[in-house]
């Protein structure tokens, strides 16, 4: 959206044709003994994110759905991997980043989850898409079969990780021999709970979008990015290339 709203006369420019985080992953986060509970406890706090996370960007819209001081917030940026170290030394009071990979990462610097408040975006007033699949223009044009062909195959693989998350997670234990296995099994079921197999995505079904939702996030980040120009969501999502809502239905047991 960002790109498309600030290069409307790009000669290609990526159109999402699958929604795969429902919603945004987008939290803050901050240590319960800085006594933040609650959204307006944020008021005139020290913040911080780099520079490009998305909750850092998209906060003006958190913080406009639950009537925060915008300009009594002061943020300080830092490297990605800074970001949770730097909450927990307690140089910032709160912290934005996605909700599976922040409370981990806390958690890999000694702070237990009963410690930690998250105020996920999603459960107060930000309904955002978070991740999709997007493609080219030029691919659309020139192959669309070969993206009708792959999001085929990748909503049978999430219907079957979604059935099998541990499981799941052997297979690339295979591919990535280093990675934590018992760490990335819990990301994987903190990003299905909180991202994916969502009410909402229930709802509306997975892989798609709700085009009036859709529309109002465009205007939300217009405002939010401060685009060049507003954001025709139009122009960003084609819904045309899905599989049957049958063989999207992967959340039954």
């Amino acid at each position: 959206m960002e790109f498309v709203g600030n290069n409307p006369t790009a000669p290609s420019k990526p159109v999402a044709v699958m929604m795969v985080y429902n919603n945004t992953p987008a939290a803050v986060f901050a240590l319960k003994k800085s006594g933040i509970k609650t959204p307006a406890d944020l008021n005139g706090k020290k913040l911080g994110a780099p520079v490009f996370d998305a909750g850092r960007k998209a906060f003006p819209i958190f913080a406009k759905a639950n009537g925060l001081n915008l300009p009594s917030i002061n943020w300080t940026a830092m490297d990605p991997p800074l970001r949770e170290t730097m909450l927990a030394r307690g140089d910032v009071d709160a912290i934005t980043g996605f909700y599976f990979t922040s409370l981990l990462n806390l958690n890999a610097r000694g702070v237990k989850d009963e410690d930690v408040v998250a105020m996920l975006y999603p459960q107060f007033g930000v309904k955002l898409y978070g991740n999709a699949i997007i493609a080219s223009e030029a691919l659309i044009k020139n192959n669309p079969e070969a993206i009708r062909g792959f999001l085929r195959a990748f909503t049978k693989a999430s219907r079957d990780v979604i059935a099998d998350p541990d499981g799941s997670i052997k297979f690339v234990k295979e591919r990535d021999a280093i990675i934590d296995e018992a760490l990335e099994k819990r990301r994987l079921r903190l990003a299905i709970e909180s991202s994916i197999a969502t009410a909402d995505a229930k709802a509306e079904g997975y892989g798609a979008v709700n085009e009036a939702r859709l529309a109002l996030m465009a205007s939300q980040v217009a405002d939010a990015f401060a685009t060049k120009e507003r954001i025709d969501a139009s122009k960003i999502w084609n819904g045309s290339f899905l599989p049957s809502a049958a063989e999207r239905d992967v959340f039954r047991k």
